[in-house]
C-alpha cells in the first residue's frame, strides 16, 4: 500500500549519461524529472555524468530504459528515452 511517501527501501540508482553539449540532454533531464515526481521520488539523487557514451542514457539499476546497453561509442541516440520507458522501468525498480 503507498502512502504518499517514499519507499527508502526501494530507492533505484539513476544515471543520466550523456556526452557533454549533447543538445537532447536537457530535455531527457527535465522528462526524468518530471517522471520522478509523478511517482513521488522527488528527492531521489540522480547521478548525471558526462562522458563518452550514447547520448542521452537513462539507467535505471544499471539497465538503459530503451533496452539498449549503455556502453558503446559516444554518438547522439536516435532512440531518445520516452515518458513510458522511463515510467516502465521505475515501475520495476
Amino acid at each position: 500500500m503507498r502512502t504518499g511517501q517514499e519507499d527508502l527501501t526501494r530507492r533505484p540508482a539513476i544515471e543520466l549519461l550523456h556526452l557533454p553539449d549533447c543538445p537532447n540532454v536537457d530535455p531527457a533531464r527535465t522528462l526524468l524529472q518530471a517522471c520522478l515526481s509523478e511517482i513521488g521520488l522527488t528527492s531521489i539523487e540522480v547521478a548525471d555524468k558526462a562522458g563518452d557514451f550514447p547520448s542521452p542514457s537513462i539507467l535505471v539499476n544499471g539497465i538503459d530504459v530503451m533496452g539498449q546497453p549503455a556502453i558503446g561509442s559516444a554518438s547522439c541516440r536516435l532512440d531518445l528515452p520516452t515518458r513510458e520507458r522511463v515510467m516502465s522501468a521505475l515501475a520495476r525498480r
